[in-house]
């Protein structure tokens, strides 16, 4: 189990490798679609600095008017496959190191890891309310016109995880090579089965 706190530098994230266990203390953002698309395309940046930061790949459910205060009610991980398209764009644009959401990542996102220092860790899917347990204050949120989902929300998190590298900096990418692996086991099987 490795914890880490926010913000944290290239060297300490080139040290983590695929399968490490690791929990988050510190200041984090949600971003989905429309926040990478804000970023990347329309070239608009938040207030706050992503650089050495981390960006969770949600959105989130959020009571509360600002006035008395917000409360973070589920903030469940969003397939990040959706934002393969921008992710690499987005990573060298920020600076943000640490990338979280659920399933697996391709090429050109490993690929920016290596090259710009960053790692994909993945929450698991359906622990909406355990992550939301794990954010002691939601600050408020900007670009709020995207909506309550899509808008970048600012949270503080302690003990947020767990979460399990499956992009390390050197690009090794966890599971692109677990289908590899389990496709070769699958065709053993398979030749097996059919040679008896």
């Amino acid at each position: 189990m490795i914890k880490l706190t926010l913000p944290v530098s290239e060297d300490v994230v080139r040290k983590l490798k695929t399968g490490d266990e690791v929990y988050l203390d510190g200041d984090l953002v949600t971003g989905r679609d429309r926040v990478h698309e804000r970023v990347v395309k329309d070239k608009t940046f938040p207030s706050v600095s992503l650089k050495d930061g981390a960006i969770f790949h949600a959105g989130p459910i959020v009571a509360g008017d600002g006035q008395t205060g917000y409360t973070t009610l589920a903030v469940g991980p969003t397939t990040s496959m959706r934002m393969e398209k921008l992710e690499a764009d987005f990573i060298r644009a920020t600076g943000v190191r640490i990338i979280i959401g659920k399933g697996g990542r391709g090429a050109a996102t490993a690929e920016a890891c290596k090259k710009y220092g960053a790692v994909h860790l993945m929450f698991a899917g359906g622990a909406a309310v355990l992550a939301a347990s794990e954010v002691v204050e939601t600050s408020g949120a900007e670009w709020t016109d995207l909506g309550m989902p899509e808008a970048m929300w600012h949270m503080r998190v302690r003990n947020f995880g767990p979460l399990i590298v499956t992009i390390d900096a050197d690009g090794d990418n966890m599971f692109e090579r677990n289908k590899k692996r389990f496709a070769e086991l699958k065709d053993a099987a398979l030749n097996k089965y059919f040679s008896e």
